[in-house]
């Protein structure tokens, strides 16, 4: 339920409608802006009668929600989040961010030269994994606090953001540490204690979609998050599974529009994992800015032949490049351009 109070509620009125409803066992999260006080029930709102709250003379309306998040919620936070990283905005209505680089952090000479390309090529954020999430556990599993240090050094050399993924709480104190935006990946969006805990922090979140999970079940997880009181929360969509075999998932770019019109967070789409085909990459990346998408994470390497992991679906600089001169031009028809 979203309690809408004018301007002019004095905070005595405010706060004892609230606190009566507080004594009815409901959570109660507000949102301050200039014409309105916002505020958002958590709980059994069917004890709720609206009609008595809306007997108040300082009460603007009162809406049930039937969706089950609340803090995520466009009509508890009309107005877009825009997360803000080294000055860089991800979300709004103006810039879309590309932020490229390898699957794998390989070492440190590797992370640093595909960093400049990256930057060369009007990139404006780096990623790069150090803990890897394999499928198979004989597989490369990532450099870990090497890869991360690897990624210190890129960002010192060119000033690129880190965007890394977490896979478990015992190294959230070394990524609060080193790491720009904590990447949460598509196996642990419904790991509950994970995001409990990065929701702790005031860490940017980058909430990958889970494999098979509704929109729904998604923003539920971007809640879990933002109820702990992190509400940097950035949505990337990289492909579900289906019973498609010419795709390694399939991209549902019909998310874009969905999570604008449900939630107020922004929302990046990533390309590489979804098509698992660097073909496939560049005219996914340019449909996906057209839908408005706030950005994209795309994988990039030097030599993706040989790639210790992901190279079929990396692009090589001079393509990376390639893919932002056309995006620049479909994101100026749209009214946004590359940041």
């Amino acid at each position: 339920m979203i309690i809408t109070m004018k301007k002019t509620a004095p905070k005595a009125e405010i706060d004892a409608v609230m606190g009566r409803l507080a004594a009815k066992g409901l959570q109660i999260h507000s949102s301050i802006g200039e014409n309105y006080n916002v505020f958002g029930l958590v709980g059994d709102t069917s004890i709720i009668d609206p009609k008595q709250i809306e007997a108040n003379p300082y009460v603007e309306s009162v809406v049930r929600v039937g969706a089950p998040y609340k803090k995520a919620n466009r009509l508890f936070h009309p107005e877009d989040t825009i997360v803000e990283v080294d000055g860089i905005k991800i979300g709004g209505k103006e810039n879309i961010v590309v932020i490229g680089g390898p699957c794998s952090v390989e070492g440190e000479a590797s992370i640093c030269q595909i960093a400049q390309a990256v930057k060369e090529s009007g990139g404006c954020m780096l990623r790069g994994g150090a803990y890897k999430p394999r499928t198979s556990p004989y597989a490369f599993q990532g450099l870990g606090k090497k890869g991360i240090l690897a990624l210190k050094k890129a960002k010192a050399q060119t000033g690129l953001p880190i965007v890394t993924e977490l896979m478990s709480a015992d190294k959230l104190d070394e990524f609060v540490e080193n790491v720009d935006i904590i990447q949460i990946g598509a196996r642990n969006m419904q790991n509950f204690d994970l995001l409990k805990a990065v929701g702790k922090t005031t860490k940017p979140v980058l909430l990958k979609r889970g494999l098979a999970n509704t929109i729904e079940e998604w923003i539920m997880a971007a809640e879990y998050i933002m109820s702990e009181g992190n509400d940097q929360v950035i949505f990337c969509e990289r492909g579900i599974r289906t019973f498609e075999p010419y795709t390694r998932n399939t991209l549902d770019l019909s998310v874009i529009p969905i999570i604008k019109e449900k939630t107020h967070l922004p929302i990046i789409i990533d390309p590489s994992h979804a098509t698992g085909d660097w073909k496939l990459v560049e005219s996914m990346s340019l449909a996906a800015i057209a839908a408005g998408a706030d950005g994209l994470i795309i994988e990039v390497h030097e030599n993706p032949q040989c790639a210790w992991s992901d190279g079929a679906q990396s692009l090589k600089p001079h393509k990376f490049t390639e893919l932002i001169q056309k995006g620049r031009t479909i994101a100026q028809v749209i009214g946004r351009d590359i940041a």
